[in-house]
């Protein structure tokens, strides 16, 4: 039989360096940046999300990014397929597809091959559910699935809304309809996890708002409106307080920080559990990440 295609998985908690790393191990292998991040899935979320720069994604070709507007969110079951269909690419042009990103749930499901519910988005429900607004969704799936809401940040109105929408939808937890169906890749996990990750959590959140994170938070809120779930996340949440008054810039940065410094810290929970990385550490990740590349490939 021939030997399954490699799938390498560049992972870490936000702000740890993957964006870096990743384009100079896509330029050293000839490989894409597959991205597997929740938010940098969405169109006009730029500053906010840390996506790679226009001279970024000029060195190397980066898929997975801008895929919809805000105001239309990709479930688990949507991101899957498009993801599949661009590893499978990379398999027919290279034999090896580099996946990027901190978002667990979404790196799990192409690794391990969970297959969410196969329910469709419903708008109406959704509208619902965001006029309720984040908090009492989140207490109702709590009383209703608690193990998906243990998973569920409780600020995180994207997934608690899919939760939800597929519990009306079927009358069964979410959790409870995971299948899995791994496929037929070999997979090298390699991890980042720097000693100064809070150092670097707080010049990143400074820049963010150096950068722009105000002003595109407003665009957004004109276009898709204050309501939009996405603007609930992490800096976008606290720059909307900014612009409605009821933050200033100082506290608003120290509490992007603090949210930062929280889900890095699921983030590393979720690594440790749900993955086995080769952590990288030191001065030469590169040639760290380059050698267990060329191991794998055999």
């Amino acid at each position: 039989m021939p030997t399954p295609p490699l799938v390498i998985v560049l992972l870490g908690p936000t702000a740890s360096g993957k964006t870096a790393l990743a384009i100079e191990l896509a330029e050293a292998l000839d490989l894409a940046v597959l991205s597997v991040d929740s938010r940098q899935l969405y169109r006009h979320m730029d500053v906010g999300t840390a996506k790679p720069t226009a001279a970024q994604r000029a060195r190397v070709r980066h898929e997975l990014l801008d895929l919809r507007d805000p105001d239309q969110p990709i479930n688990l079951q949507e991101f899957r397929a498009i993801a599949e269909a661009a590893i499978a690419a990379e398999h027919r042009r290279r034999g090896i597809a580099l996946l990027v990103g901190g978002s667990g749930l979404y790196l799990k499901a192409l690794v391990d091959g969970l297959a969410p519910p196969a329910v469709p988005p419903q708008p109406a429900l959704r509208a619902q559910l965001t006029s309720l607004g984040q908090p009492l969704c989140h207490q109702l799936l709590r009383q209703a699935d608690p193990t998906s809401a243990a998973r569920i940040a409780p600020a995180d109105a994207v997934r608690t809304q899919r939760a939800l929408e597929v519990l009306y939808a079927t009358g069964i937890p979410a959790a409870a309809q995971q299948g899995r169906h791994p496929p037929n890749w070999r997979v090298l996990e390699l991890g980042l996890n720097p000693t100064d990750l809070e150092a670097r959590i707080r010049h990143r959140t400074r820049n963010l708002y150096g950068e722009g994170l105000v002003a595109e938070t407003e665009g957004l809120i004109q276009r898709f409106g204050a309501t939009c779930p996405l603007l609930d996340t992490i800096g976008y949440g606290e720059a909307r307080r900014l612009l409605a008054g009821d933050l200033d810039r100082e506290a608003a940065i120290a509490l992007t920080e603090r949210r930062t410094r929280q889900y890095a810290k699921r983030q590393r929970t979720w690594f440790r559990r749900q993955h086995r990385p080769q952590w990288l550490e030191g001065a030469d990740l590169l040639q760290q990440a380059v050698s267990a590349a060329q191991q794998g490939l055999g």
